[in-house]
């Protein structure tokens, strides 16, 4: 039997959650209103010889109540039906008001906080956030169980995607750019056929990341490498047309001189449409499209002179920047820019290695450049094309270790029990994606991004296997260990209590994998808001601890925060080992400040290092 929750999921029904609901009300009343273990097996013997398939979980607890007035077990019943109605009164009211009113008055600091990104006076920027509180409200009231919001509320945990949970739409994805190019797609009802030239497949490209963003509220990560091939037509067809029109007109040097000209006009052209239209697009949302160029030289590569080419323009023109509402040259902050090292380009005396030094010339500048080392990432991200990620939830690992007090026996136990509120929280988030249909977004869902599916077609099969992932943040691996082992970090002791800790994160989400069929990673989530959100819960709830939450914000990830005084290669190298048990995807952030020599730097990011942020 099938129970149907409030929020449209179907679940097993479970007789045991009967149990836990009438012991529960049980220790309300006299040992004479009680319901007996037998009483209790009768209501669960009945709920089952209805044998339906389905059954709504209001029916469940209407039987519950009629069962317990049988029993004359009317007090109880009352009890039951108090708690029953409390919880029902809860989910219908309404806790927006007051934010959504501060927000269209310009009054609601923590909407404007939390979203510095965007001007949150723009009716565009409002619409969203009114959008978002809504979500939210609906989300804690009805969506999500009542112990995930407690925990959430507490500062055990932090869910994600509530401004967008109500909706069928997901966080982040790995577009399936040169399937949408090579193969045409489909904008607004409009078919766009494969192109005939690098400007115009720029242009499409734009068009393309307009349209997603406008269907997710995550980043889009793009591969420029799908460019070259429309460089080379454009190339070929530049030659063909001076050859129509010049045929034997001039000399063989001249016209080669014509044709690098207007080759390097329509590659100027086609790298300013990106710039300049992925930050002049403005989404639904208010904002600029979330999206990052990985940008790489594949030996492979059948069109790597041309995409070589691209790399190089693309870094001229961050470094050159754009103007401002003031006239003013300004480096744009998107597209965030993801820069693969590989051998043609390590600063090893490779061919590339120039549009590396434009790479590292861009960074100077402040130009939102991460490094990639194609040597020691194994889980190359950038091919698994069509890939994208169902939603986060963070644990807050300092609290437990406050709770627990040096006690590692108690802090096992908890950090159990919260990593299984996370996994709940998360099942949530997958469970409200089931059954969606390719409709929703065609987009992502039928024209491409990320598959062809036919419309009406449900995208189940892609929220299992290693279509899709869940991810699992962690905060404060520095400040947990701290409280439990009284050092820092940096020490032996220190060291082996993090590596532990993160080890059995690991295999917790590689057994509910396999549980599931679900593929789960770990994410040490680089979000400052999210690290004062923690360190501010800890201090109302447990006081100002010295260390700890007498700072605005926890450590992210597995970092080693400043206050510890080691130079900055031993603190990359410490780092680096929890990097290999981290996922992959966890950057190492830098102080661009605390390089002194950048070109070796950066080989030392190929040789040594996996992803490098640099704030």
């Amino acid at each position: 039997m099938k129970v149907i929750k409030r929020d449209g999921r179907v679940v097993d029904f479970d007789k045991s959650k009967i149990k836990i609901a009438v012991e529960k009300a049980n220790k309300e009343v006299t040992q004479k209103e009680k319901a007996s273990s037998e009483d209790i097996k009768i209501i669960i013997q009945y709920i089952e010889e209805l044998n339906k398939k389905r059954i709504l979980v209001e029916d469940v607890q209407d039987i519950i109540e009629k069962k317990l007035m049988e029993f004359g077990k009317y007090e109880l019943a009352k009890k039951y039906i108090v708690y029953r109605y409390t919880r029902a009164l809860i989910r219908k009211s309404n806790t927006t008001d007051a934010s959504l009113l501060g927000l269209i008055r310009n009054g609601n600091k923590n909407l404007y906080n939390n979203n510095n990104e965007v001007n949150a006076i723009m009716a565009s920027t409002q619409r969203d956030l009114i959008v978002g509180e809504v979500s939210k409200d609906l989300t804690r009231r009805i969506l999500l169980p009542e112990k995930i919001i407690k925990a959430w509320d507490n500062g055990e945990i932090y869910f994600h995607d509530s401004e967008y949970f109500i909706q069928p739409i997901f966080n982040s994805c790995i577009v399936n750019i040169s399937d949408m190019l090579d193969n045409g797609t489909i904008i607004n009802g409009m078919m766009i056929e494969s192109p005939k030239s690098f400007q115009i497949a720029c242009t499409i490209l734009t068009q393309i990341i307009g349209s997603i963003a406008n269907n997710q509220y995550g980043e889009q990560l793009i591969d420029i490498a799908s460019l070259g091939k429309y460089l080379r037509k454009s190339k070929e067809k530049i030659i063909k047309d001076i050859e129509e029109e010049l045929q034997d007109k001039i000399d063989k040097s001249i016209k080669e001189q014509i044709i690098e000209k207007r080759l390097k006009a329509e590659i100027y052209a086609g790298v300013q449409i990106i710039q300049c239209q992925i930050n002049t697009l403005m989404t639904t949302s208010g904002h600029i499209p979330n999206v990052a160029l990985i940008l790489r030289l594949d030996e492979d590569d059948e069109f790597i002179e041309e995409n070589a080419i691209i790399v190089e323009e693309i870094f001229n023109q961050r470094i050159l920047g754009i103007k401002n509402e003031m006239g003013e040259n300004i480096i744009p902050k998107f597209p965030k820019l993801l820069y693969i090292l590989d051998k043609l380009n390590c600063l090893e005396k490779n061919k590339y290695d120039y549009i590396t030094k434009l790479a590292i010339e861009c960074t100077k500048k402040g130009g939102y450049l991460s490094y990639i080392s194609a040597k020691n990432m194994k889980e190359k991200f950038y091919m698994s094309v069509g890939k994208f990620n169902q939603g986060i939830v963070t644990i807050n690992l300092p609290q437990i270790a406050i709770i627990a007090d040096g006690d590692e026996k108690k802090f096992w136990k908890i950090l159990d029990q919260r990593l299984n509120l996370c996994k709940e929280a998360l099942m949530c988030r997958h469970y409200a994606l089931i059954s969606t249909t390719s409709d929703i977004s065609p987009i992502h869902w039928k024209n491409g991004a990320i598959a062809r599916l036919k419309s009406g077609e449900k995208i189940d099969r892609f929220l299992c296997d290693d279509y899709s992932n869940l991810s699992l943040g962690y905060i404060g691996l520095y400040e947990m260990t701290k409280l439990m082992k009284k050092v820092t970090l940096d020490t032996k002791e220190g060291m082996k209590f993090a590596k532990n800790v993160l080890e059995y994160l690991n295999n917790t989400i590689s057994r509910w994998k396999k549980e599931n069929n679900i593929e789960f990673v770990l994410y040490g989530i680089y979000l400052p808001k999210l690290n004062q959100f923690f360190a501010k819960k800890d201090r109302e709830n447990f006081g100002t601890i010295e260390g700890i939450t007498d700072k605005d914000e926890y450590t992210n990830s597995y970092q080693i925060n400043d206050e510890v005084e080691i130079d900055l290669y031993n603190k990359i190298k410490l780092e680096k080992d929890l990097q290999k048990i981290a996922s992959s995807n966890t950057p190492l952030v830098v102080k661009q400040s605390d390089i002194e020599d950048m070109e070796n730097f950066v080989k030392f990011i190929y040789n040594e290092l996996k992803y490098v942020v640099f704030e």
